[in-house]
């Protein structure tokens, strides 16, 4: 299904942060959002979410337009937090986040993914006592566990030294090829560039391509 947004607004206290913002994702492909702090990116990747609603403009996945539902059932997102169940531990909180995407729950799809991303043998740790790196790929797993048709990640590499973002950054292409979802990755994080085949950089309220 193809990801569109048409014509995008949104104002806060008077102030545009997106002017008219226009672009289409199509399925499989992977993109990159591009601008500074401050440019309005978190607050469009909320919008084609559903996180929050355009003062103008829509958006659609295929025919539908985005909701609630729509979000839980194709969008897999890494937020910049990690958004885990402190109580928790990492399985249970990746059973926890599949569950309330699609109902159930798969404990096969749960285990290939923590092994995929190297961190099978951290199942029973709590958040707050996986590394940085683990917290990483914690939330990249939490993101994928329902198959989502749209992954979506929100500055992942910002805290990362270079080795580590070139790895975090190769890893999200793969298993979105892997599992047949679109990528859109927003970040002001330049050395990601060769990562993608196309960049949308955002500045001004405005995307260019």
């Amino acid at each position: 299904m193809q990801l569109a947004a048409t014509d995008l607004g949104k104002t806060y206290d008077g102030r545009p942060v997106l002017a008219s913002v226009s672009f289409t994702l199509a399925p499989g492909e992977r993109a990159l959002l591009l601008g500074p702090s401050g440019s309005g990116k978190s607050t469009l990747l909320n919008l084609l979410c559903g996180l929050q609603r355009p003062d103008s403009g829509r958006v659609k996945l295929g025919d539908a337009l985005i909701d609630d539902g729509v979000r839980r059932r194709h969008f897999g997102i890494v937020f910049q937090s990690l958004r885990l169940v402190s109580a928790l531990s990492l399985r249970a909180n990746l059973a926890l986040a599949q569950k309330l995407q699609t109902g159930s729950s798969d404990p096969t799809r749960i285990d290939a993914l923590m092994d995929r991303l190297g961190i099978a043998h951290r199942s029973h740790a709590r958040p707050h006592q996986l590394s940085q790196g683990e917290a990483q790929r914690a939330a990249i797993a939490r993101a994928l566990v329902a198959r989502p048709a749209i992954l979506i990640a929100d500055e992942p590499t910002s805290a990362l030294d270079s080795a580590n973002a070139a790895a975090v950054a190769g890893l999200l292409g793969e298993l979105a090829q892997e599992t047949g979802a679109a990528l859109l990755v927003a970040t002001h994080d330049e050395r990601l560039r060769p990562y993608f085949a196309r960049t949308l950089t955002l500045a001004g309220g405005r995307l260019t391509a």
